[in-house]
């Protein structure tokens, strides 16, 4: 199959290629969650949630093999280094009690996936302590299981966890893909130079597309 793609077309099979969907928890995408208190405007990251939906859709109806991850932590912060914790100047910290429970701590209400992309039974679901999907995580040995070689991104931010996650990908061996208008960061212009970034140089991390383009592939 061939997908319309930057800098030029990318050639998947579904059975072997995973969506991968970066984060789209609660405490990034929701009013008062830890991004908003952080002091970011999270409506745009909220906006490309009927965009992720509909790929979602179309990708289980194609029967493809579905990844989510979450940034989670332990709840004894075991796996949060300081240097992660203490970061900036938050009102809030990794680990303190905000408006949808502990921040980014497995399990809590804000961690959580949101419900319009709920993962369903059969979808690997990721707790990873880091920014990138592959690092402290059975990610790789999951998708090496399965035969996975494509991997579809998308999900926020764009410039931190999904591009983090991409590189990781790229380093391990996989093809790799980020749908354009399923991923947004909260300052526009970062996502514009790491979506550059990603394609520069003959897709030297990645390729990148709009959603539309695998839509009409998968139809």
């Amino acid at each position: 199959m061939q997908l319309n793609a930057n800098p030029f077309p990318f050639e998947f099979n579904v059975a072997t290629t995973a969506l991968v969907i970066i984060d789209m928890q609660r405490d990034f995408i929701e009013p008062g969650g830890f991004g908003e208190t952080l002091g970011n405007d999270v409506s745009l990251l909220e906006a490309i949630v009927p965009a992720c939906r509909a790929v979602l859709a179309a990708w289980r109806g194609a029967g493809g093999l579905v990844v989510h991850t979450r940034e989670a932590h332990a709840a004894d912060l075991s796996d949060c280094p300081p240097a992660k914790r203490n970061r900036g100047n938050p009102s809030l910290r990794i680990g303190d009690v905000g408006p949808m429970g502990r921040i980014l701590i497995a399990g809590e209400p804000g961690n959580q996936i949101i419900p319009a992309l709920a993962p369903v039974p059969g979808e690997i679901v990721i707790d990873k302590p880091g920014k990138g999907a592959f690092y402290a995580t059975p990610l790789h040995n999951l998708l090496q299981q399965a035969g996975v070689t494509h991997l579809l991104f998308m999900g926020v931010t764009t410039e931190v966890c999904v591009q983090t996650s991409m590189r990781e990908a790229n380093d391990r061996g996989y093809e790799g893909l980020l749908l354009e208008d399923c991923t947004e960061s909260y300052f526009p212009h970062f996502k514009a130079a790491a979506v550059e970034m990603m394609r520069a140089q003959g897709a030297i991390v990645g390729w990148t597309a709009p959603s539309a383009a695998l839509l009409q592939a998968l139809r």
